[in-house]
Protein backbone atom coordinates (compact mmCIF):
# COMPACT_ATOMS: atom_id res chain seq x y z
CA UNK A 1 0.00 0.00 0.00
CA UNK A 2 1.52 3.29 -1.10
CA UNK A 3 0.36 6.87 -1.05
CA UNK A 4 1.16 10.22 -2.64
CA UNK A 5 0.29 12.80 -0.01
CA UNK A 6 2.01 15.76 1.65
CA UNK A 7 4.39 14.68 4.44
CA UNK A 8 3.58 15.30 8.08
CA UNK A 9 5.15 18.26 9.80
CA UNK A 10 8.45 17.36 11.43
CA UNK A 11 11.54 18.96 12.95
CA UNK A 12 13.78 21.03 10.73
CA UNK A 13 16.84 18.83 11.19
CA UNK A 14 17.91 15.45 12.53
CA UNK A 15 17.50 16.65 16.11
CA UNK A 16 15.17 19.60 15.56
CA UNK A 17 15.59 23.17 14.31
CA UNK A 18 18.84 25.09 14.49
CA UNK A 19 19.37 26.98 17.71
CA UNK A 20 18.41 30.68 17.55
CA UNK A 21 21.31 32.84 16.52
CA UNK A 22 23.07 30.04 14.64
CA UNK A 23 23.90 32.07 11.54
CA UNK A 24 26.05 29.33 10.04
CA UNK A 25 23.14 26.89 10.20
CA UNK A 26 21.00 29.36 8.28
CA UNK A 27 23.57 30.32 5.66
CA UNK A 28 25.67 27.19 5.11
CA UNK A 29 23.37 24.30 5.94
CA UNK A 30 20.06 25.31 4.42
CA UNK A 31 16.70 23.65 4.79
CA UNK A 32 17.86 20.22 3.72
CA UNK A 33 14.47 18.56 4.14
CA UNK A 34 12.71 21.12 1.99
CA UNK A 35 15.40 20.76 -0.67
CA UNK A 36 15.09 16.96 -0.51
CA UNK A 37 11.31 17.18 -0.99
CA UNK A 38 11.71 19.55 -3.94
CA UNK A 39 14.31 17.34 -5.61
CA UNK A 40 12.29 14.18 -5.00
CA UNK A 41 9.27 15.71 -6.72
CA UNK A 42 11.19 17.18 -9.65
CA UNK A 43 10.37 15.91 -13.13
CA UNK A 44 13.80 14.27 -13.30
CA UNK A 45 15.21 13.90 -9.79
CA UNK A 46 18.98 14.10 -9.50
CA UNK A 47 20.12 10.92 -7.77
CA UNK A 48 23.40 12.31 -6.45
CA UNK A 49 21.66 15.32 -4.97
CA UNK A 50 19.01 13.17 -3.27
CA UNK A 51 21.73 11.03 -1.70
CA UNK A 52 23.81 14.02 -0.64
CA UNK A 53 20.78 15.64 0.98
CA UNK A 54 20.16 12.45 2.96
CA UNK A 55 23.71 12.80 4.24
CA UNK A 56 23.15 16.47 5.07
CA UNK A 57 20.14 15.60 7.23
CA UNK A 58 22.10 12.78 8.88
CA UNK A 59 25.20 14.83 9.67
CA UNK A 60 24.61 18.26 11.28
CA UNK A 61 28.18 19.29 10.48
CA UNK A 62 27.64 19.09 6.72
CA UNK A 63 27.58 22.42 4.91
CA UNK A 64 26.64 23.40 1.39
CA UNK A 65 30.33 23.52 0.55
CA UNK A 66 30.64 19.86 1.54
CA UNK A 67 27.85 18.97 -0.90
CA UNK A 68 29.50 21.01 -3.65
CA UNK A 69 32.82 19.29 -3.01
CA UNK A 70 31.16 15.88 -3.27
CA UNK A 71 29.69 16.84 -6.65
CA UNK A 72 33.12 18.08 -7.75
CA UNK A 73 34.65 14.74 -6.76
CA UNK A 74 32.10 12.89 -8.89
CA UNK A 75 32.94 15.21 -11.79
CA UNK A 76 36.66 14.62 -11.24
CA UNK A 77 36.25 10.86 -11.30
CA UNK A 78 34.12 11.05 -14.44
CA UNK A 79 36.88 13.04 -16.10
CA UNK A 80 39.28 10.13 -15.51
CA UNK A 81 37.18 7.68 -17.55
CA UNK A 82 38.94 7.20 -20.91
CA UNK A 83 37.06 9.08 -23.61
CA UNK A 84 37.50 6.14 -25.98
CA UNK A 85 35.08 4.16 -23.81
CA UNK A 86 32.28 6.03 -25.56
CA UNK A 87 33.38 4.23 -28.72
CA UNK A 88 34.39 0.83 -27.32
CA UNK A 89 31.43 0.62 -24.95
CA UNK A 90 33.56 -1.31 -22.46
CA UNK A 91 32.16 0.66 -19.53
CA UNK A 92 32.13 -2.08 -16.90
CA UNK A 93 35.82 -2.95 -17.37
CA UNK A 94 36.99 0.68 -17.49
CA UNK A 95 35.02 1.68 -14.39
CA UNK A 96 36.24 -1.38 -12.51
CA UNK A 97 39.81 -0.39 -13.36
CA UNK A 98 39.24 3.21 -12.30
CA UNK A 99 36.86 3.03 -9.37
CA UNK A 100 37.58 -0.44 -8.09
CA UNK A 101 41.34 -0.83 -8.49
CA UNK A 102 42.74 2.70 -8.88
CA UNK A 103 40.43 4.64 -6.57
CA UNK A 104 39.71 1.77 -4.16
CA UNK A 105 35.92 1.85 -4.03
CA UNK A 106 34.68 -1.45 -2.59
CA UNK A 107 32.82 -2.86 0.37
CA UNK A 108 33.54 -5.18 3.28
CA UNK A 109 31.08 -6.89 5.67
CA UNK A 110 31.89 -4.42 8.47
CA UNK A 111 30.42 -1.62 6.36
CA UNK A 112 26.94 -2.89 7.17
CA UNK A 113 27.49 -1.84 10.80
CA UNK A 114 28.34 1.79 9.98
CA UNK A 115 25.78 4.52 9.38
CA UNK A 116 28.24 6.44 7.19
CA UNK A 117 28.17 3.52 4.74
CA UNK A 118 24.76 4.87 3.69
CA UNK A 119 25.85 8.50 3.32
CA UNK A 120 27.21 9.47 -0.10
CA UNK A 121 29.59 12.20 1.06
CA UNK A 122 31.16 9.74 3.51
CA UNK A 123 31.37 6.98 0.91
CA UNK A 124 33.22 9.35 -1.40
CA UNK A 125 35.62 10.20 1.43
CA UNK A 126 36.17 6.68 2.80
CA UNK A 127 35.88 4.73 -0.48
CA UNK A 128 33.73 2.28 1.48
CA UNK A 129 29.98 1.78 1.64
CA UNK A 130 26.97 -0.45 1.19
CA UNK A 131 26.35 -1.97 -2.25
CA UNK A 132 23.68 0.58 -3.12
CA UNK A 133 25.87 3.60 -2.23
CA UNK A 134 28.85 2.23 -4.12
CA UNK A 135 26.49 1.64 -7.02
CA UNK A 136 25.36 5.27 -6.79
CA UNK A 137 29.00 6.34 -7.10
CA UNK A 138 29.41 4.14 -10.18
CA UNK A 139 26.15 5.36 -11.71
CA UNK A 140 26.89 9.04 -11.17
CA UNK A 141 30.46 8.79 -12.45
CA UNK A 142 29.36 6.71 -15.44
CA UNK A 143 26.46 9.02 -16.26
CA UNK A 144 28.74 12.05 -16.22
CA UNK A 145 31.13 10.21 -18.54
CA UNK A 146 28.33 9.47 -21.00
CA UNK A 147 27.61 5.82 -20.20
CA UNK A 148 24.18 4.19 -20.66
CA UNK A 149 24.13 3.13 -17.01
CA UNK A 150 21.36 2.04 -14.67
CA UNK A 151 20.95 0.66 -11.18
CA UNK A 152 19.49 -2.76 -10.52
CA UNK A 153 17.95 -3.40 -7.12
CA UNK A 154 18.10 -7.17 -6.83
CA UNK A 155 16.73 -8.66 -3.61
CA UNK A 156 19.47 -8.38 -1.00
CA UNK A 157 22.01 -6.71 -3.28
CA UNK A 158 22.30 -3.68 -5.54
CA UNK A 159 24.39 -3.71 -8.71
CA UNK A 160 24.82 -1.63 -11.85
CA UNK A 161 24.17 -2.41 -15.48
CA UNK A 162 25.12 -0.93 -18.84
CA UNK A 163 23.30 -0.70 -22.14
CA UNK A 164 20.13 -2.66 -22.76
CA UNK A 165 18.93 -4.25 -19.48
CA UNK A 166 18.03 -7.37 -21.47
CA UNK A 167 21.76 -7.91 -22.15
CA UNK A 168 22.58 -8.18 -18.42
CA UNK A 169 25.94 -6.44 -18.74
CA UNK A 170 26.31 -6.12 -14.96
CA UNK A 171 28.97 -5.22 -12.42
CA UNK A 172 29.10 -5.45 -8.63
CA UNK A 173 30.64 -2.25 -7.18
CA UNK A 174 30.68 -3.78 -3.68
CA UNK A 175 33.15 -6.35 -5.04
CA UNK A 176 35.28 -3.65 -6.65
CA UNK A 177 33.42 -3.91 -9.95
CA UNK A 178 33.46 -7.66 -10.48
CA UNK A 179 31.69 -8.48 -13.74
CA UNK A 180 28.42 -10.36 -13.34
CA UNK A 181 26.52 -12.64 -15.68
CA UNK A 182 22.83 -13.42 -15.78
CA UNK A 183 23.62 -16.63 -13.93
CA UNK A 184 25.35 -14.63 -11.18
CA UNK A 185 22.21 -12.52 -10.81
CA UNK A 186 20.08 -15.64 -10.57
CA UNK A 187 22.33 -17.04 -7.83
CA UNK A 188 22.14 -13.76 -5.89
CA UNK A 189 18.35 -13.79 -5.98
CA UNK A 190 18.18 -17.47 -5.06
CA UNK A 191 20.46 -16.99 -2.07
CA UNK A 192 18.50 -13.95 -0.86
CA UNK A 193 14.94 -15.19 -1.43
CA UNK A 194 15.12 -18.91 -2.16
CA UNK A 195 13.22 -18.23 -5.36
CA UNK A 196 14.05 -17.96 -9.04
CA UNK A 197 14.92 -14.67 -10.69
CA UNK A 198 11.81 -12.91 -11.96
CA UNK A 199 12.15 -10.67 -15.01
CA UNK A 200 10.43 -7.87 -13.08
CA UNK A 201 13.53 -7.75 -10.84
CA UNK A 202 15.58 -6.59 -13.83
CA UNK A 203 13.73 -3.29 -14.18
CA UNK A 204 16.14 -0.32 -13.78
CA UNK A 205 15.62 1.48 -10.48
CA UNK A 206 14.37 5.07 -10.52
CA UNK A 207 16.03 7.73 -8.32
CA UNK A 208 13.09 7.86 -5.90
CA UNK A 209 13.13 4.09 -5.45
CA UNK A 210 16.89 4.16 -4.85
CA UNK A 211 16.51 6.91 -2.24
CA UNK A 212 13.76 4.93 -0.51
CA UNK A 213 15.92 1.80 -0.44
CA UNK A 214 18.80 3.79 1.09
CA UNK A 215 16.46 5.18 3.75
CA UNK A 216 15.16 1.66 4.42
CA UNK A 217 18.77 0.55 5.00
CA UNK A 218 19.26 3.41 7.46
CA UNK A 219 16.08 2.45 9.31
CA UNK A 220 17.29 -1.16 9.43
CA UNK A 221 20.62 0.05 10.87
CA UNK A 222 18.83 2.06 13.57
CA UNK A 223 16.22 -0.59 14.46
CA UNK A 224 18.43 -2.67 16.84
CA UNK A 225 19.85 0.52 18.35
CA UNK A 226 17.11 2.09 20.52
CA UNK A 227 19.47 4.90 21.46
CA UNK A 228 19.45 5.95 17.78
CA UNK A 229 15.71 6.35 17.45
CA UNK A 230 16.52 9.87 16.23
CA UNK A 231 18.13 8.34 13.13
CA UNK A 232 15.15 6.08 12.51
CA UNK A 233 12.82 9.06 12.85
CA UNK A 234 14.52 11.33 10.32
CA UNK A 235 14.91 8.40 7.91
CA UNK A 236 11.16 7.75 8.09
CA UNK A 237 10.39 11.44 7.72
CA UNK A 238 12.56 11.74 4.61
CA UNK A 239 10.91 8.64 3.14
CA UNK A 240 7.54 10.30 3.69
CA UNK A 241 8.73 13.20 1.52
CA UNK A 242 9.10 10.90 -1.49
CA UNK A 243 6.20 10.99 -3.97
CA UNK A 244 5.61 7.25 -3.56
CA UNK A 245 6.18 5.46 -0.27
CA UNK A 246 4.59 2.73 1.85
CA UNK A 247 1.61 4.12 3.74
CA UNK A 248 2.69 2.17 6.83
CA UNK A 249 5.61 4.56 7.27
CA UNK A 250 3.14 6.98 8.88
CA UNK A 251 2.42 4.41 11.56
CA UNK A 252 6.13 3.72 11.99
CA UNK A 253 6.70 7.45 12.52
CA UNK A 254 3.97 7.49 15.17
CA UNK A 255 5.59 4.56 17.00
CA UNK A 256 8.97 6.31 16.94
CA UNK A 257 7.44 9.47 18.37
CA UNK A 258 5.98 7.46 21.24
CA UNK A 259 9.33 5.72 21.74
CA UNK A 260 10.97 9.14 22.04
CA UNK A 261 8.43 10.28 24.62
CA UNK A 262 6.19 12.34 22.34
CA UNK A 263 3.14 10.40 23.48
CA UNK A 264 0.35 12.76 22.46
CA UNK A 265 1.70 13.49 18.97
CA UNK A 266 2.34 9.80 18.40
CA UNK A 267 -1.15 8.86 19.57
CA UNK A 268 -2.76 11.43 17.27
CA UNK A 269 -0.82 10.09 14.28
CA UNK A 270 -1.74 6.50 15.19
CA UNK A 271 -5.41 7.46 15.26
CA UNK A 272 -5.11 9.19 11.90
CA UNK A 273 -3.48 6.08 10.42
CA UNK A 274 -6.21 3.90 11.94
CA UNK A 275 -8.77 5.91 9.95
CA UNK A 276 -6.86 5.06 6.77
CA UNK A 277 -6.77 1.39 7.74
CA UNK A 278 -10.53 1.22 8.48
CA UNK A 279 -11.26 0.72 4.78
CA UNK A 280 -8.66 -1.99 4.13
CA UNK A 281 -8.06 -3.81 7.42
CA UNK A 282 -10.56 -3.03 10.22
CA UNK A 283 -8.95 -5.47 12.65
CA UNK A 284 -5.58 -3.76 12.31
CA UNK A 285 -7.28 -0.39 12.70
CA UNK A 286 -8.74 -1.54 16.00
CA UNK A 287 -5.32 -2.73 17.21
CA UNK A 288 -3.74 0.58 16.25
CA UNK A 289 -6.40 2.53 18.15
CA UNK A 290 -5.65 0.46 21.24
CA UNK A 291 -1.97 1.32 20.92
CA UNK A 292 -2.89 4.97 20.54
CA UNK A 293 -4.96 4.73 23.72
CA UNK A 294 -2.03 3.14 25.52
CA UNK A 295 0.23 5.96 24.33
CA UNK A 296 -2.21 8.57 25.66
CA UNK A 297 -2.30 6.73 28.98
CA UNK A 298 1.44 7.23 29.33
CA UNK A 299 0.79 10.95 29.73
CA UNK A 300 -0.78 10.35 33.14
Amino acid sequence: MTEDVPPPDGPDGPDGPDEPGDASGEADRGDWRREFAEEARAERPDLARLCLLIGAVADPTVTRRDLDEAEIELDRLAGLVPYATRITGDWAAELAALLGRREGFEGVPADYQRLESSLLHEVLRRRRGLPILLSVVWMEVARRAGAPVYGLGLPGHFVVGFGDPADLDLADPFAGGRAMTGEDAELLVASATGEALDRSMLRPAEPGAIALRILNNIRAWAAPRPERADVALWAVELALLLPSHPARLRYERAELLVQRGEFLTGAIEMEAYAQVMDAVDPDSATTIRRRAQAARAMLN
